[in-house]
């Protein structure tokens, strides 16, 4: 074995030591005295409730069902979505870096975007509840607010990666700007900024399952409440159709974004 391979794995060796000891100085300076004598009983319960859920609530006809609040937490989900991919397209052209001159114009766009993704969806929801009383159409605001950042973001990246050799032979040739963008610009980008909204639609449909927590609608309010009555049951199939939920939307989004890419 030569030096260099030896000192490769000996590197190796190194790094796997360090990091168990890490993990062991942590372990071993968590506190454990706060866990309750109960935590065992708690413990089994859940899982019993989990493994044994309550089917009679996937659906019931009342409006407050497993499927009915699942229907409402994608209608949050989607909405938002819809509503923030065309409100991120005018943010992305002016944060996108496309000339020297433009510079001040990219930072203030920038800025912005950062600015909004300072917010994490769940503050936002809590104060769009403050504004508009709470229910799905808070969920809607914050989910659409907070997107905007992200899609924003992605957006002006694609533009600033493009081959802008179509738009400079369309300028050539007397076209206008609004030629440009129309027959080269929208053309080039739109498979990724459809890839990026249906990537950003995964996430979400798995946020708006948490906002009904804090009252903003969809599935996480009965969650909630049944943890707090701990209706272990119902927690079990509330989690079941959120799994299966959320499964079927990322393999449907990821079948859309590979045929997309």
């Amino acid at each position: 074995m030569s030096k260099a391979s030896k000192n490769k794995k000996y590197g190796w060796i190194f790094w796997g030591i360090l990091i168990i000891a890490v993990y062991v100085w942590a372990i071993l300076g968590m506190n454990l005295s706060g866990i309750q004598s109960s935590a065992v009983q708690v413990t089994k319960s859940i899982f019993n409730g989990i493994c044994h859920p309550d089917w009679h609530y996937v659906y019931n006809g009342s409006g407050e069902d497993l499927v009915s609040l699942i229907i409402q937490t994608l209608a949050i989900a989607f909405l938002g979505t819809f509503v923030s991919a065309f409100l991120s397209v005018p943010f992305a052209f002016l944060a996108a870096r496309s000339s020297k001159h433009l510079q001040v114009r990219s930072k203030i766009g920038k800025f912005i975007l950062v600015f909004i993704r300072t917010f994490p969806e769940i503050v936002l929801a809590i104060m769009f509840i403050k504004a508009v009383g709470p229910g799905a159409f808070a969920g809607v605001l914050a989910v659409s607010i907070h997107s905007i950042g992200m899609l924003g973001k992605l957006f002006s990246e694609s533009l600033e990666n493009m081959d802008h050799g179509a738009e400079e032979a369309i300028l050539s040739v007397g076209g206008t700007k609004s030629d440009a963008l129309f027959l080269a610009t929208l053309p080039d980008i739109m498979p990724q900024f459809l890839s990026y909204t249906l990537y950003r639609f995964e996430i979400a449909v798995r946020s708006a399952s948490i906002l009904g927590m804090v009252g903003a609608g969809g599935i996480g309010t009965p969650l909630l409440f049944a943890i707090q009555t701990r209706t272990w049951s119902r927690v079990g199939i509330i989690l079941l159709g959120i799994v299966v939920t959320v499964t079927v939307i990322d393999w449907i989004s990821g079948t859309l974004r590979r045929k997309l890419g």
